[in-house]
């Protein structure tokens, strides 16, 4: 019987030591997996750092691998080539940016206060230097084959959000039945896109445009504030006019 107990003893002492050594085993992938991450991070970032400060012709993986503070041959290592790691920063920088402002845009009630906050995200973007970011990606995707793509991904993230807003206050005005959420969605990120590529060769003509998109807020929100009744007959008075 103590041979036995003997046997069990070691057998479970051998257990316990394979399934500390599968234990630091995982530990270490955890770790090597999270160091890997990182650095990757510091890439899309360093990417996006490189677009706006240099500019698209001086992004490359020696001034990427710069701006992040690692080995060049770390871009190649993690995404194959520079196109590649554009391509991921640009999605990258797209979904930090809409995940800034998706609360803010999920408290929109109106029309007239999602122009609004339009207006509020474009300076704020400009002041962090992310509409300079975007022409840089914009001028890349004509040269550069795996930015477009990925910059037509970055957009549709801003339109899904744009889309959810209209798909919830469009209803309550005299233009639920008669627009199209998501090709209105697609006209309202278009303008704010053509906006900020102006705003870089004519600074006054962008800024005409911002308040011209702010007049237009104001005639929505006259719409808005209409009664019943007068929400009617405007109604009545676009389908006489055959609106789409």
């Amino acid at each position: 019987m103590s041979a036995e107990r003997g046997k069990d003893h070691e057998a479970r002492e051998k257990n316990r030591e394979v399934r500390g050594r599968e234990r630091e085993v995982r530990g270490k992938d955890q770790e090597a997996r999270g160091k890997a991450q990182e650095t990757k991070t510091k890439l899309l970032e360093g990417a996006l750092r490189t677009l706006t400060e240099q500019g698209i012709a001086k992004t490359s993986a020696r001034t990427v691998a710069s701006a992040a503070g690692v080995n060049q041959a770390l871009v190649f290592y993690h995404f194959g080539s520079v196109d590649e790691l554009l391509a991921a920063a640009c999605r990258y920088g797209a979904e930090q940016a809409v995940a800034r402002y998706r609360t803010r845009l999920a408290a929109v009630g109106s029309l007239s206060e999602l122009l609004a906050v339009g207006r509020e995200i474009h300076e704020q973007e400009r002041a962090g230097g992310h509409v300079a970011l975007l022409g840089q990606l914009l001028a890349g995707a004509q040269t550069h084959a795996a930015l477009g793509p990925a910059a037509a991904a970055g957009l549709d993230l801003w339109i899904a959000e744009i889309e959810r807003v209209l798909r919830r206050v469009l209803p309550a005005t005299p233009l639920g039945e008669f627009a199209d959420p998501a090709r209105l969605a697609r006209a309202v990120a278009a303008s704010f896109v053509g906006i900020e590529l102006y705003e870089g060769v004519d600074e006054e003509g962008a800024r005409a445009a911002l308040d011209a998109l702010g007049q237009l807020g104001a005639l929505v929100a006259v719409l808005e504030e209409l009664g019943p009744v007068a929400q009617r007959a405007v109604r009545q008075r676009l389908r006489r006019r055959g609106a789409p």
